[in-house]
């Protein structure tokens, strides 16, 4: 019995609550790190710490030329977005080594694009729509991009949306080829 603990069943979020949908960017997850006096900025992607020696496809580099900016703009703590195009994954028509960052945290970064702008390739996944949840608002936000095209770029191929559930604090994909799409969809 000494082992023996409570443990109390999680609290279960609200499913009928606020949505925010983003487009989903097709590159490679990355973060920045900034530590707490800022004086150490870091970088890694979705499995390990980057270097400029040891990188993924130039986004350590990319950071560590811009450590000051970043962390004067981002301020400590750990940044999570998608570094992306030209050389990853779908390049969204970007060329000559172009590439991006674009942080996932709308609700913290979408009222600060200016700032961000500063700082070069700096910049926040788009919102697609922001309201209640319900099937049919997913449907809709991706059948749009699907027809009009990406909203990070001048690119007709988009990969598809991030529905993330606040009251949950989790995000889900839906990609516009290989997921069950709305009827009329079908690539």
């Amino acid at each position: 019995m000494s082992d023996f603990e409570f443990k109390p069943w999680p609290k279960t979020p609200r499913l009928k609550r606020s949505v925010v949908i983003t487009e989903k960017i097709d590159g490679t997850n990355a973060c920045i790190y900034v530590n707490d006096d800022q004086t150490f900025v870091g970088a890694q992607s979705r499995n390990r710490i980057v270097t400029p020696d040891n990188d993924n496809a130039g986004f350590a580099r990319w950071v560590y030329a811009n450590a000051g900016a970043l962390a004067d703009t981002l301020g400590p703590g750990y940044h999570y977005g998608e570094w992306w195009g030209s050389g990853i994954q779908r390049a969204y028509g970007l060329k000559n080594g172009d590439k991006r960052f674009s942080l996932f945290n709308v609700d913290r970064w979408q009222s600060h694009a200016d700032e961000l702008a500063a700082v070069d390739s700096l910049g926040v996944v788009p919102v697609l729509y922001r309201g209640d949840f319900t099937t049919n608002a997913v449907d809709d936000t991706v059948a749009e991009l699907a027809e009009s095209g990406s909203r990070v770029a001048d690119f007709d191929r988009p990969e598809g949306v991030i529905v993330y559930l606040p009251a949950a604090r989790q995000g889900f994909k839906v990609l516009i080829e290989n997921d069950h799409l709305p009827k009329g969809l079908a690539a």
